[in-house]
């Protein structure tokens, strides 16, 4: 491992907030790690709870899970009230699919299934905004999802990139807040477990068979890997590049796959 230049900072940790036992950060998690970010995991469905400052983190990340942003547990009403956290501090903050639609939630914005039930379960092309190219030149034309409810886009917020089925596909709110509907994270092992273990799944509306999926990671992860490296950037070393005066140099991922 490279020594780090002399009197180079220590990162904050970042907070990792997953929504099963054994969910992973995926390559979000690697990635972040790679650029020199502990994490710091918490799984509030199971106990673990939820700082009451980010003064300690260099921002959080909140990922998705099978349950509604709309779901009268108790734990999602209050991690969805702790993003008021990252908002209030202006801490670096995405939300990952349920993770999204939990800030639309917090920000007065709805959370919905489509008018006619139809679910993004695979591929589907993205389309970015203008406000979006602005941000970032380069956007992947395909991204993985697996979802069947959407997100408004809350007042306030920007739209950075769309789609077909639900418009709504990456937005901005503020400085620090993002949030994506799909998910850029998955590693080759994590889509093959979601592929077998939502099988059941297929047959909704609009969604995609297994073979597809696995196949379309083939032809379109590539450019959504490293769009991901990029946008991780964006989010959480712009402080470091204002700081310092320069754009963050960021070749690109080595080990997330």
């Amino acid at each position: 491992m490279p020594s780090k230049p002399p009197g180079a900072q220590r990162k904050l940790p970042v907070l990792v907030v997953l929504h099963q036992e054994n969910s992973s950060s995926g390559r979000v998690g690697q990635m972040l790690v790679e650029k020199g970010f502990p994490l710091d995991i918490r799984r509030p469905v199971l106990g673990d709870p939820l700082p009451e400052t980010l003064a300690g983190h260099s921002g959080a990340v909140i990922f998705g899970g099978p349950m509604s942003a709309n779901d009268p547990e108790p734990y999602i009403r209050k991690e969805t009230d702790w993003i008021g956290v990252p908002l209030k501090e202006n801490k670096p903050f995405l939300g990952i699919c349920l993770g999204a639609q939990m800030m639309v939630r917090h920000l007065g914005g709805t959370v919905a299934a489509h008018k006619n039930d139809l679910t993004e379960i695979g591929w589907y092309p993205l389309r970015a905004t203008e406000h979006g190219r602005l941000l970032m030149p380069h956007w992947p034309q395909m991204v993985y999802h697996f979802h069947r409810e959407g997100f408004s886009l809350p007042h306030g917020a920007q739209r950075l990139a769309e789609g077909d089925a639900y418009p709504n596909q990456a937005i901005r709110y503020g400085d620090n807040a993002w949030g994506v509907q799909f998910h850029a994270e998955l590693t080759r092992a994590m889509m093959q477990r979601w592929v077998v273990r939502g099988e059941h799944r297929f047959i909704m509306p609009n969604a995609q068979k297994g073979s597809e999926h696995l196949e379309g990671r083939m032809i379109f992860d590539a450019p959504l890997r490293q769009w991901l490296w990029h946008f991780l950037d964006l989010i959480f070393e712009r402080d470091a590049a204002s700081t310092s005066g320069a754009r963050p140099v960021s070749d690109g991922p080595r080990a997330a796959s």
